[in-house]
């Protein structure tokens, strides 16, 4: 099968890209400027030489110094996750961090991400400093653990929606396009290109070309510092030394690779330029792979034949710190080895020893190393970050990113249009062309109140929505893919014309099956007041997913407050019975304005009768005593109070019946109105918690 064929190729770390680099593609498009704006034919085709030799990269060096982590435990207790941890790594380079889980492998990849706060010592990038600056966010990029993907999209649509979030606009889409052709072949996907990345419910691409998108979403943009963490958990040997060889020819591009890995394989290790062995925090070794056999036979635990040396190391470090003295020992040990060997390490490389960081940032900008925002005649500033696109440019691509992932989901689509429609036909069946006697009347009320809260209790199967997405949009946003505002944006877009189907559903199917009056114009606003309940309630609940991001703690609030609304919206205990110390729920009960707005619609015409006669004895003492002797009754209670009662006279009127509801103080376009500027203001608390409630620093 070609699948398995590509699983099991192998890609090579020396041949030439099938497809420009990013760097060619920019320095085509700045050719074509120059030529443009010096009067030369625009019409030539420029042809990019694929074959010619790679340029040498410039040099980088990473440096972190005596780097130091605690958090605090129960009890006022601390617990050390770093413990003077020294390094550095240079462009081309692969630094791998192991140890045994809760070495604090992760931790010292977070912290030179700058993704630690509190955190002492220094990290340095050419020798200036990078753990507060802005800079770091466009220079590198960290890939999680978990692979963060829209399952619905196939691989190059994703690397593609990345190409668009990340870089530059001046670069036109069919060179983005080549960018991600070039991509693909890098990281071996070619075979998987057109495949859904799938879930669990829609079977897709394998795990280990999942991690390799997941890798290719944050170099697309060509960064200098490329972080991982363990990006071979869970995958096979094969699969594992597929994704390393990935990394490999990434750092050979001129990135420097620093990532947390998991016992590594013979072949793993052949790969990597440097290691770093922690146990809990501290550091136990530090340097070149094949000085680890010299380390470990100086401190008298040589390497046995055909051992793998790092499983050795590993053994041998969780066997010490079983032991009494622990790794102590050990720890100093390597202080002592590392003084003696750094007479032997080699430094930068000379010829762009003197160059100073923006310089090296501005050389590697003009051949397309760094492109977030910039060119090579206007280099990123160290100061400000930009993004790749406007605001309207972001909201589009964010807007057709949701809606292709959306659409092929027909059956998500179809289950909750049916969901509404079957709601309704039951309403239409159960409440079939009520009449208006009394008891049709106050049928009518308890329709409207279960129809109104039927459309904020169907808004939360919204709930886990975002909460799924919810590390996808940190992840992006933490390296300006786009702004905020812009993702919340383009929710509202997708989301408004699939809450106008629905109540236009909703409306077709109740309207005149229940027999509700006031014609075309009742019945558009009926309409309406349906589609602005969706919203509001369709807001509320994305705002919850945004402020708590458990599924089912932010089902228990949702659920628990709706409920509230609908005790305190008017039909249970009218506004008059409300106690005093909770009125004010009344007023922001989310159910109070669609309610009322609705039986305002129905009942507002004073020319409407719903007791008349007679009728106004059904339902009490009197309901069984003959018309004859209830006609009797009329004319003494007409001589008292001066008037003629008939049995045809009117009795109550749909105006009595909204004040004997307590509904007097606002009309039906000012419910509306209250009801849609709700929807607005949830909308702006979903965006105020994603500014400052997701400051998930492992993101």
């Amino acid at each position: 099968m070609p699948r398995v064929a590509a699983e099991s190729q192998e890609i090579s770390l020396d041949g030439g890209c099938e497809s420009p680099t990013l760097g060619e593609l920019l320095k085509d498009l700045e050719d074509g400027h120059r030529k443009k704006d010096s009067g030369e034919d625009a019409s030539v085709h420029h042809v990019l030489d694929l074959a010619s030799p790679e340029t040498r990269p410039v040099p980088f060096l990473l440096s972190f110094n005596n780097l130091c982590f605690d958090v605090k435990g129960k009890a006022a207790s601390v617990k050390t996750l770093l413990n003077d941890v020294s390094g550095e790594v240079c462009d081309g380079d692969i630094l791998a961090v192991l140890g045994a889980s809760g070495a604090g492998k992760s931790t010292l990849i977070d912290a030179l991400a700058g993704r630690v706060s509190s955190l002492r010592g220094t990290v340095t990038l050419n020798g200036e400093k990078l753990l507060k600056s802005q800079l770091l966010k466009v220079i590198s990029a960290y890939v999680m653990q978990d692979d963060l993907l829209f399952p619905m999209l196939t691989v190059k649509e994703t690397l593609m929606f990345a190409s668009e979030f990340r870089l530059p606009r001046s670069l036109s889409k069919s060179k983005k396009m080549a960018r991600v052709e070039a991509l693909i072949n890098q990281l071996g996907l070619r075979n998987a290109a057109d495949t859904i990345i799938g879930n669990e419910g829609h079977r897709g691409v394998s795990g280990g070309e999942r991690r390799r998108v997941s890798i290719g979403i944050d170099i697309i943009h060509d960064p200098i510092v490329l972080f991982l963490d363990e990006p071979t958990s869970g995958l096979d040997s094969t699969n594992a030394f597929m994704v390393v060889q990935v990394l490999k020819r990434i750092a050979r591009s001129g990135s420097m690779v620093i990532m947390s890995i998991h016992q590594p394989s013979a072949r793993i290790i052949d790969l990597l330029d440097r290691l770093i062995i922690l146990s809990r925090g501290k550091s136990v070794f530090s340097g070149s792979p094949t000085s680890l056999p010299q380390f470990l036979s100086d401190f008298g635990h040589p390497v046995p034949g055909k051992e793998n040396i790092t499983e050795f190391a590993l053994d041998l470090v969780r066997e010490l710190e079983g032991s009494t003295k622990g790794t102590e020992e050990l720890v100093e040990f390597n202080e002592k080895w590392q003084q003696n060997q750094s007479p032997r390490a080699t430094p930068m490389t000379t010829p762009y020893k003197a160059l100073s960081l923006k310089e090296s940032i501005t050389t590697s900008v003009s051949r397309g190393k760094l492109v977030s925002g910039s060119t090579s005649s206007n280099p990123i500033s160290m100061e400000t970050v930009s993004y790749a696109n406007t605001p309207l440019v972001e909201t589009y691509i964010l807007s057709k990113r949701y809606m292709k992932n959306w659409s092929r989901t027909p059956e998500l689509i179809i289950t909750r249009l049916a969901t509404v429609l079957v709601t309704g036909l039951i309403l239409a069946t159960i409440y079939w062309r009520l009449d208006n006697t009394p008891r049709g009347a106050q049928e009518r009320i308890a329709f409207f109140s279960f129809a109104m809260s039927t459309m904020f209790y169907t808004c939360a199967d919204n709930l886990p929505v975002f909460i799924h997405e919810r590390y996808i949009f940190l992840r992006e946003t933490t390296h300006n893919a786009y702004r905020t505002y812009s993702y919340v944006i383009s929710h509202v877009l997708v989301s408004l014309p699939q809450l106008l189907a629905l109540s236009i559903a909703f409306a077709v199917t109740t309207f005149w099956t229940v027999g509700l009056s006031g014609g075309l114009e009742s019945f558009l606003y009926y309409c309406l007041i349906i589609y602005a309940a969706f919203w509001s309630g369709s807001s509320f609940v994305t705002f919850i997913s945004g402020l708590i991001p458990n599924v089912m703690i932010s089902f228990m609030v949702t659920i628990s407050y709706l409920s509230y609304c609908l005790l305190m919206g008017g039909f249970f205990i009218n506004r008059d019975r409300i106690p005093g110390y909770w009125i004010w729920f009344h007023y922001i009960s989310l159910m109070k304005y669609p309610y009322e707005a609705v039986l305002i619609n129905e009942f507002d015409d004073p020319s409407r009768c719903f007791v008349r006669g007679v009728q106004v004895f059904d339902g009490t003492l009197f309901a069984k005593v003959p018309d004859a002797i209830k006609v009797k009754m009329f004319d003494t209670l007409g001589n008292s109070l001066g008037t003629k009662i008939k049995e045809s006279t009117c009795l109550r009127t749909g105006p009595d019946l909204l004040l004997q509801q307590g509904i007097s103080q606002l009309s039906k376009w000012d419910c509306l109105w209250i009801t849609f500027a709700w929807g607005i203001f949830f909308r702006i608390l979903f965006y105020l918690s994603l500014l400052f409630g997701n400051k998930n620093k492992r993101t």
